[in-house]
C-alpha cells in the first residue's frame, strides 16, 4: 500500500468523486484532480500534469474522451511513472469496437506498457445512468422513457462496485497486472430498468422502443448534439443485438463478494426523490 498521495483524475464524475470519498474515509492522503478542481488538470493543458502527478504515488485515470485520448494517456503514464508513481488504475470499458486496421482500446495498451503496476477496469453501462445523467433521469421525470434498445439486454453496473474495486486496486496488493471486467449480477431490458424504477418511486413511467432514426430525431429535438446522438444510436444498437449480454466475475475477483443488484441501486436512489 503507497504511503504517497493517491491522484484521481476526474474527481468530480460519477466514478471519480466516489473513489475520492472513499479515499478519505480510509484516511489516505488524495488529490482531487479535474478542470475545476483543488488541483488543477487538463488532458488538453500539458502544464498541469507534472504538478498534479508531484510526490504521488498511485493515480486513478479517466481518460479525456477525445480521439487523442489513447497518446495523451502514454505521454501522462511515462511522465506519471518518471516522477515516482508506482500504480496506475485505468477506467476504460468493456471491449469497444473500432474499425479494421485499428487497435483495440489502446489506452489500455499505454497503462500496460508503462512500467508501473497497473489495473484496468472495464465496467459495462452504469446504473447510475439513470439518476445521473440529465438526458435519462429527464425522460424519467417526464414519465416516458425513450430508447433505440428493442428489447435487448445488459448487465448495469453499479458505480459503487467500480469504486469499491478502484479503490482497492490503489491501496491493496495483488491486483497489480489484472483486467477486471465489472458487471451487475442481472441481465435487464430497459423495460426491466424502467419498471424496477417505476415500481420503487411509485410512478407511472413508460418505457418507448424506438427505430434508431426516431431515436435521432427525439433526442435531437431534446437539444442533445448530433454527434453524441450518434455515439448513443451505436451503444442503444449494441444492447439491441446483445454483444454483451453477459455477465462477468471481475468485482468477485478483486472484492471477493457478489455485485451489487440493480434492485439495490433503485431502492437507495429513490429514497433520495431524485426521480420525484
Amino acid at each position: 500500500m503507497t504511503t504517497k498521495p493517491i491522484l484521481v483524475l476526474g474527481s468530480t464524475g460519477k466514478t471519480g468523486r466516489r473513489v475520492l470519498s472513499r479515499l478519505r474515509q480510509h484516511g489516505h492522503e488524495v488529490r482531487a484532480a479535474s478542470r475545476k478542481g483543488p488541483t488543477r488538470f487538463d488532458w488538453n493543458d500539458r502544464n498541469t500534469w507534472e504538478p498534479a502527478l508531484e510526490g504521488a504515488g498511485a493515480a486513478y485515470l479517466v481518460d479525456s474522451q477525445q480521439s487523442d485520448a489513447a497518446a495523451s494517456v502514454r505521454s501522462f503514464a511515462e511522465l506519471a511513472v518518471a516522477t515516482g508513481v508506482e500504480r496506475l488504475v485505468l477506467l476504460s470499458a468493456r471491449d469497444w469496437v473500432v474499425p479494421d486496421g485499428e487497435e483495440k482500446l489502446p489506452a489500455e495498451r499505454a497503462v500496460r506498457e508503462s512500467g508501473a503496476q497497473w489495473t484496468i477496469l472495464k465496467p459495462t453501462w452504469f446504473a447510475q445512468n439513470f439518476s445521473e445523467d440529465p438526458f435519462y433521469r429527464g425522460q424519467l421525470l417526464d414519465g416516458e422513457f425513450v430508447m433505440s434498445t428493442g428489447d435487448g439486454v445488459e448487465p448495469f453496473v453499479d458505480a459503487e462496485d467500480i469504486a469499491d474495486v478502484a479503490v482497492a486496486a490503489l491501496t491493496e496488493d495483488g491486483h497489480g497486472g489484472q483486467a477486471y471486467e465489472l458487471t451487475g449480477p442481472r441481465l435487464l431490458s430497459l423495460g426491466d430498468v424502467v419498471g424496477e424504477i417505476a415500481r420503487a418511486t411509485g410512478r407511472d413511467i413508460a418505457y418507448r422502443p424506438v427505430p434508431p432514426e426516431e431515436y435521432t430525431a427525439y433526442a435531437l429535438a431534446k437539444g442533445l448534439p448530433e454527434d453524441y446522438v450518434a455515439l448513443l444510436n451505436l451503444l442503444n444498437g449494441w444492447i439491441e443485438e446483445r454483444r454483451f449480454a453477459t455477465l462477468a466475475d471481475g468485482v468477485q475477483r478483486a472484492l471477493g463478494r457478489e455485485p451489487r443488484d440493480f434492485a439495490d441501486y433503485v431502492r437507495r436512489t429513490a429514497a433520495t426523490g431524485v426521480w420525484h
